[in-house]
């Protein structure tokens, strides 16, 4: 019987150090501020320490609809007992339409910006992850603001 519950403990201490070190996670960003507000997330690990962080969002209201990406290059470091920080750089490509009653100069058209991240989040042994993360942008093309920020709450699976 011993050696049955050795046999578990091994088993058991794999699997959680497996879902602390995960390749991917897939979830939602709900964003606060400047921004697409919620976006679906998707982290793709590079190597141990780099991720490949790619975010749709989606917006639209009854004079209005945008779409974008935002995709970031982030270094990640473990801080311990399943909480990592990590800081990144990249940028955000979309489309925005404007209703034809807006008064401006362009009602419609491609947006792009250079973005960076700084966060911390947290892995729970069962693959889910907490986050925490704030993200200024800086508008190159179309974008509503020269300067924009945003704080956001992320959670996902990783797997």
């Amino acid at each position: 019987m011993r050696k049955l519950y050795v046999v578990i403990l091994l088993i058991l201490s794999t699997n959680l150090v497996n879902a602390q070190f995960s390749k991917n996670a897939l979830g939602l960003r709900l964003g606060a501020g400047e921004g697409f507000g919620t976006e679906i997330s998707f982290q793709h690990g590079l190597t141990d320490i780099n991720r490949l962080e790619l975010d749709l969002g989606m917006l639209s209201g009854n004079h209005y609809n945008a779409w974008s990406v935002a995709g970031l290059y982030e270094w990640v470091w473990e801080i311990g007992d399943g909480f990592n920080w990590y800081v990144g750089a990249g940028g955000r490509i979309g489309s925005f339409n404007w209703d034809v009653n807006y008064d401006a100069p362009n009602n419609g058209g491609m947006l792009l910006a250079a973005a960076g991240t700084i966060g911390i989040e947290y892995s729970f042994p069962m693959g889910i992850q907490l986050g925490l993360d704030y993200r200024p942008e800086l508008g190159i093309i179309n974008h509503a603001n020269a300067f924009g920020a945003n704080t956001a709450i992320s959670i996902r699976y990783r797997f």
